[in-house]
């Protein structure tokens, strides 16, 4: 038996457009008590037919995932009420059948994939039991036949050695195969429709490209109808059918994808658009969208999205516009969708104005053989067992005034690595050289005079804020702490600094659970800036945010690093981004850098294998570009740190291994040129032919 005999009990379905399956018709979800409530979700219709895909994007706060939590009944009692419309589903109202009616309708006929794997599974049960309660519970299985069906599922989300796994803990799993179980207990009762809620969010963007792809062939392999909720244009472009747009509770624009990138007619949608970085023309300055996500406690009265818009005139701030039809399949809320075609896009700078070129310089940041390993010990008394290999002998500089991306999956050591450079981690052995000094292992005023000349900017922006301090305080703490200047002066400069990362004065006196997410990110790089550091590491500080807010503080990095003359090193995975703002490029995996160059001549021309599949994963907002552009899909997860592979790390995972790979370890090569600078790769086949 194989995965597809688990679901041969299945009706046939008919193909996209042929009927709804799902009929949503002006819902409306609210919270808190009437008279200080937040609007959620406002008048929100849509369909949804046999085998199609829908994927509703948006802004967090746009309400996309309170829409579907109500389809699927996690918003029904209070604080959350439902305040108008209906939800059908093959005619039955999912808003008004009982609990018990519903509870058999969940998961047998519309599953859901949680965005984070990890708290959607049960910690203390093992995977195989989670898989099983629910064939025995919407099913009536037996024990063995539900065992049975599980294992087949496992099989067809592609979990290796399904018996002995089936016996796991959730803990015992990476991300990606995490995800996985998620997709295979959400399909493992047949159902007619799967909510994906943002289930690529938390994974590293090969990961993602393997659970796209999965998700995408389940999906025409048991024909069944999908609603995808996602942040981001350019990862839903390639694979659903149909995109609605969401703004403030409400859907500001809906039509086929290919005719939502190629005739947009709503400005926010315009707006996120326009949020994301080209790989093709980089070194332009990215397009924010202005201001901040709307005060969803005003009743929606006007359009949300007039305070934002460059477009807006009178009576959008007045009445709000209904969905109107544009063409077939195509609906969009906007007073001015008619003139859209003719009015001006927004711009990122002045024609001709690009972002200038790092200077040529000497190092500022010298690492050589960094490692740090961290011992594992057992036993009563403690002992060393082994070690993390965390960071195993990198190399690397940053010249002055430059920016240098330090990029790879989750685990691969470049958070450690930063952190190490910083002094917030003990190397274990190398060299940190910073103007000409090695910092390696300082401690008392050593470390103090290099964190002063250092500074970092935190992936969380919220965590990394103190929430009983006010924002003045946070900026100024490190002032403080350093006993930089008076009260007074700096008082001075915490008003100097909020007005150089574009917040207001009044602002001074709020706490962080006060600000939106662009703005803490703005008070932790006001924090890092307060002692005037030289050099910042800037670790994931676009991560956590939406589309259109990162472009705002990416604008805002590269404008301090251009006005005070800052060297960054800049952590990340999302490689737009990072082709936009950086001038060089270090790929790291499993604790070593495989491939160092400038950003133009890694992009342009990668070398080693893992470069080739990181690059070759990026979303790319153009729904035609999946038809003509390859995806390297690698196997497999990034093995254990602490038990790396012999010879090149890389090999179990590489499709140009050979029998080299697996036992001599790769020498660091320069293939880089006088135009193109240096470029250097560790790898036996680096400059062979393309995979």
């Amino acid at each position: 038996m194989t995965g597809l005999d688990v679901l041969a009990g299945r009706k046939p379905t008919a193909a996209p457009g042929q009927g709804p399956v799902l009929d949503v018709q002006g819902l409306s979800v609210e919270f808190g008590p009437k008279g200080r409530s937040v609007y959620a979700v406002n008048d929100v219709s849509f369909q949804l037919a046999e085998g199609e895909s829908l994927a509703i994007v948006g802004e967090s706060g746009s309400g996309k995932s309170v829409t579907v939590q109500t389809l699927m009944g996690l918003i029904r009692k209070p604080p959350g009420r439902v305040t108008a419309g209906r939800a059908l589903y093959r005619g039955h109202d999912l808003l008004a059948v009982p609990d018990s009616e519903l509870r058999h309708i969940r998961g047998r006929d519309i599953a859901m994939i949680f965005q984070d794997p990890m708290s959607s599974l049960n910690p203390v049960l093992t995977v195989g039991l989670q898989l099983t309660e629910a064939l025995c519970e919407h099913q009536g299985l037996s024990q063995a036949q539900a065992e049975r069906q599980a294992l087949d599922m496992l099989d067809l989300v592609g979990i290796a050695n399904a018996p002995q796994r089936m016996r796991a803990f959730p803990h015992q799993f990476s991300g990606g195969q995490l995800q996985r179980i998620g997709i295979a207990m959400a399909l493992v009762c047949k159902p007619s429709i799967l909510i994906a809620d943002e289930p690529t969010t938390a994974l590293d963007v090969t990961i993602q490209a393997q659970i796209v792809e999965l998700v995408a062939r389940l999906q025409k392999q048991l024909g069944m109808a999908i609603i995808w909720i996602s942040h981001d244009l350019s990862l839903v472009a390639g694979f659903v059918d149909r995109v609605a747009v969401m703004y403030a509770g409400s859907i500001v624009e809906c039509a086929p994808v290919d005719e939502l990138f190629s005739a947009t007619t709503h400005p926010y949608t315009i707006g996120l658009l326009n949020s994301i970085p080209s790989l093709t023309a980089a070194n332009t300055r990215l397009v924010p969208i202005k201001g901040a996500p709307p005060n969803v406690t005003l009743a929606p009265t006007f359009c949300a999205f007039a305070p934002r818009c460059g477009y807006a005139e009178a009576r959008c701030r007045e009445a709000k516009p209904p969905l109107e039809t544009v063409g077939g399949g195509h609906t969009t809320a906007c007073w001015r969708w008619r003139q859209m075609e003719h009015l001006p896009r927004p711009q990122a700078a002045a024609p001709g104005m690009t972002r200038a070129a790092a200077p040529k310089q000497e190092p500022l940041l010298v690492v050589s053989d960094l490692k740090v390993h961290f011992p594992i010990r057992r036993g009563v008394l403690r002992r060393q067992v082994g070690a993390v290999h965390a960071v195993d002998g990198v190399s690397f500089e940053v010249l002055r005034g430059e920016t240098l991306a330090l990029v790879g999956e989750s685990g691969c050591g470049k958070s450690t690595t930063g952190r190490a450079v910083l002094g917030l981690e003990r190397p274990s052995a190398g060299s940190i050289l910073f103007e000409g000094r090695d910092y390696a292992g300082a401690t008392g005023e050593q470390l103090k005079q290099r964190q002063r000349a250092m500074q970092m900017v935190f992936q969380n922006p919220f965590g990394s804020l103190n929430p009983r301090m006010t924002v003045g305080r946070i900026i100024g703490e490190g002032l403080r702490a350093q006993k930089i200047g008076t009260r007074a002066t700096r008082d001075a400069r915490v008003s100097e600094l909020l007005a150089l990362v574009g917040l207001r004065e009044a602002l001074r006196n709020r706490y962080p659970f006060e600000l939106s997410g662009g703005q803490r990110q703005r008070v932790g790089i006001a924090r890092a800036l307060a002692a005037n550091p030289k050099f910042i590491i800037a670790d994931e500080p676009i991560s956590a945010l939406d589309v259109s807010i990162q472009a705002q503080i990416v604008n805002l990095l590269d404008d301090l690093k251009a006005r005070l003359g800052l060297t960054y090193l800049f952590i990340g995975h999302d490689l737009s981004m990072i082709r936009y703002l950086s001038d060089r490029v270090a790929v790291m995996y499993l604790g070593r850098i495989v491939e160092i160059g400038t950003t133009v001549a890694v992009f342009g021309s990668p070398l080693h294998p893992y470069t080739r599949a990181l690059l070759s994963a990026i979303p790319v907002p153009d729904p035609k570009a999946g038809g003509t552009r390859r995806r390297i899909v690698l196997g497999g997860a990034v093995p254990d740190p602490s038990k790396p592979p012999p010879g090149c790390h890389f090999h179990p995972r590489c499709p140009m291994a050979s029998d080299i790979c697996t036992k001599v370890e790769p020498q660091v090569r320069d293939f880089g040129s006088p135009v193109s600078g240096q470029h250097l790769v560790a790898c036996h086949h680096a400059g062979e032919a393309t995979l």
